[in-house]
């Protein structure tokens, strides 16, 4: 079988910063404070996805579920081991990520579509079916400065279900909007899996994952707890 991703021996560190203001920078300083801390959100994560699985990532505020899933889309770097991924990535990471708040729907669906890898042919012969899907005509010509996350997230899955991926990432954003749009997007989501489409999720709706998903991966301190079917990881991690 093709793997779609592989995750070897992955760490990743941030540096949390107290001090804000030059005031606190230079008490700290004359104190001789500590001005931040290491946090290791990630410690040598180890998983490989197969072509056409459904995966959850599970885990508690903090496990490290949300980096791991910008890892595997790019938007951020591993400190130490490899992501590798294979085939179109398309993710819904963070509510109007890659998007430019000058430009309008429009300009945006193009923008987007350019930064999953489609060509402006693709996006031209698809624009309609785009729009169609988010649901925001009367607003397309308007910049998106003045759109809501509701409105963000529409156009965002919009794009991003139409991008032809092999590998769909997506990270709490179907909380955002309402719930007939909810259910929409969850029925393409699922269209997709049928498709035999490689799917990674985050979410904190149990439930949901558990119906959606065939693998769970729950982590724990930024640890790979347990690897299994969904069910089984969503009742460990119910009991706590």
């Amino acid at each position: 079988m093709v793997n779609s991703i592989e995750v070897r021996d992955v760490s990743k560190r941030f540096t949390l910063r107290h001090n804000r203001s030059l005031k606190e920078l230079l008490m700290s300083s004359i104190r001789r404070q500590k001005l931040a801390d290491d946090f290791l959100a990630l410690d040598g994560i180890d998983v490989t996805i197969e072509q056409g699985e459904t995966v959850a990532l599970l885990g508690f505020n903090g496990s490290g579920k949300s980096t791991l899933l910008k890892l595997i889309s790019g938007v951020l770097r591993a400190d130490t081991g490899s992501v590798r991924t294979r085939g179109r990535v398309a993710g819904l990471i963070e509510v109007g990520a890659g998007f430019h708040p000058d430009l309008t729907g429009r300009e945006n669906v193009y923008l987007n579509g350019a930064i999953l890898g489609m060509t402006e042919s693709d996006i031209s012969s698809l624009f309609d079916e785009i729009v169609a899907f988010s649901e925001i005509e009367r607003f397309i010509d308007t910049e998106v400065k003045f759109y809501s996350s509701g409105m963000f997230l529409r156009l965002a899955f919009a794009v991003a279900v139409h991008s032809d991926p092999e590998v769909f990432l997506i990270d709490e954003i179907l909380a955002v909007g309402d719930e007939p749009f909810q259910q929409k997007c969850l029925r393409k989501v699922r269209s997709l899996r049928d498709e035999g489409r490689t799917l990674v999720i985050v979410s904190h709706d149990l439930d949901m994952v558990a119906g959606l998903c065939d693998r769970g991966v729950l982590l724990e301190s930024g640890r790979v707890r347990a690897d299994g079917p969904t069910s089984d990881m969503v009742s460990l991690l119910r009991a706590g």
